[in-house]
């Protein structure tokens, strides 16, 4: 395992979304949807560089199981969302690797008539997209690699990382 981005670089670039964030929302009724379990550090921190007054609720969504490294079928859960209906929604995610989940939840969170949806997610994985959805915001555009930390995990494992490091095939096995 290597590091990629390493902890203060993550901190600054979330302050700067934060800042951004805010001024596009100043004086709109803002909640912010975290993607569990993997965008839970990146909405902590983002939330507290919003200097707008917002909401939190969080989805789930889960596509990947186990020890793979490839994602399967999407499950969604929406019971811990609050209502969104007339408010405007920034939903954050981990990480915009295929597109698949961001464009299933933006396309489930539509049927309850928020005002508009926008999105951020922490890494943009280039290369990998197979949908023509785009995040609004984001922190950082990464190679094709397996990554973990900062939220994001192998195996429920490596969340608690404070940076994001690239796993090897050698920590896979």
């Amino acid at each position: 395992m290597y590091t990629l981005l390493p902890a203060h670089q993550i901190a600054l670039r979330v302050a700067e979304l934060g800042r951004t964030i805010g001024e596009a929302y100043r004086g709109k009724p803002l909640t912010i949807l975290g993607v569990l379990n993997g965008s839970v550090i990146m909405v902590a921190d983002l939330m507290r560089s919003i200097e707008v007054p917002h909401r939190i609720g969080f989805v789930h969504a889960s596509s990947y199981a186990g020890k793979t490294t490839e994602s399967g079928s999407l499950s969604v859960g929406l019971n811990l969302m609050p209502d969104i209906e007339g408010r405007d929604v920034l939903l954050v995610d981990d990480i915009f690797d295929t597109g698949k989940t961001l464009v299933r939840l933006l396309d489930e969170l539509r049927t309850y008539r928020p005002a508009s949806i926008r999105t951020a997610v922490l890494l943009w994985k280039q290369g990998r997209s197979v949908v023509e959805t785009t995040p609004d915001y984001f922190g950082f555009q990464i190679p094709n690699a397996f990554v973990v930390g900062y939220g994001l995990d192998y195996d429920d494992d490596y969340r608690h990382l404070p940076n994001i490091a690239v796993l090897e095939q050698c920590d896979l096995d």
